[in-house]
């Protein structure tokens, strides 16, 4: 079973890519910015993380997963010496399920004041 998660974005038609696909039970989230109504939210590295995960737990939900089902984290920050900042934000989400984690740096975003991207892999019956 394959089915596929959209925000309807601009981006994701343009692109051909969806916010999320779960594969039987498996749910595989795309890289996701701190992106508001009103543009980027934040302008730190503790504030978009925490807002992004906010994000992510309502595509969780909608996909009928939660937190807890998360077996895979990846933070891609723009500046890798703020990982603390990051990371404090993710460990208030996953200090007790402890997921796998990737901190990766990576050059600038599409827009500049994106200061991290978070992608999640959560599985079903995995906690």
């Amino acid at each position: 079973m394959r089915k596929t998660f959209g925000t309807g974005s601009v981006w994701e038609q343009t692109l051909g890519y969806s916010r999320a696909v779960q594969v039987d039970n498996t749910l595989f989230i795309s890289a996701t910015a701190a992106s508001g109504e009103d543009g980027i939210v934040g302008d730190d590295f503790y504030t978009q993380t925490r807002f992004i995960l906010q994000k992510l737990g309502t595509v969780l939900a909608d996909a009928g997963f939660s937190f807890e089902d998360v077996v895979q984290s990846k933070l891609y920050l723009t500046d890798i010496s703020k990982w603390e900042e990051a990371g404090r934000a993710h460990g208030e989400v996953f200090g007790e399920i402890r997921p796998t984690l990737a901190l990766v740096h990576v050059l600038p975003f599409l827009d500049p004041k994106m200061l991290v991207e978070i992608e999640l892999v959560a599985q079903k019956g995995a906690s």
